[in-house]
């Protein structure tokens, strides 16, 4: 735990929170600032800044616990969809460097927009990608 992370603090008690599912890895709560109410915060209880730092077996276990509580959501709010987003860096809107998954309600027309300008590949350029992908992985 770091003593200046605000999701540190929640998880030890010291900043209230709605909780919504808790076990001995993971803590989830309304999030304080919805894009949606309803919208969750799956935490990890221990100090993991973002995905590169996570390890495999953890990994392992954080999604059946975000897909549990995306049903949840899904059946109370009866919503549309959920969207599911992890941000990585500062580059990739990432503000609490303490790893957490959002779990968003969607409805048909709430003009919450999570979109991206569709770019393309050159001739080529997607298999090379996928090569040097693959040597990395």
């Amino acid at each position: 735990m770091k003593d200046n992370c605000i999701f540190c603090k929640i998880i030890k008690g010291e900043i209230p929170s709605n909780t919504v599912y808790e076990d001995d890895n993971f803590k989830a709560i309304l999030d304080i600032a919805p894009a949606n109410k309803g919208h969750v915060i799956v935490l990890t209880k221990e100090h993991i800044e973002n995905v590169f730092e996570l390890e495999d077996d953890f990994a392992q276990k954080i999604f059946p616990i975000v897909a549990k509580i995306a049903r949840a959501v899904k059946k109370t709010l009866r919503c549309d969809g959920v969207n599911i987003l992890q941000n990585n860096g500062t580059a990739a809107g990432q503000t609490v460097f303490h790893l957490h998954i959002h779990i968003i309600p969607r409805y048909e027309n709430d003009n919450e927009l999570l979109t991206w300008e569709a770019k393309s590949y050159e001739d080529g350029e997607a298999s090379k990608l996928v090569e040097e992908l693959q040597k990395n992985l």
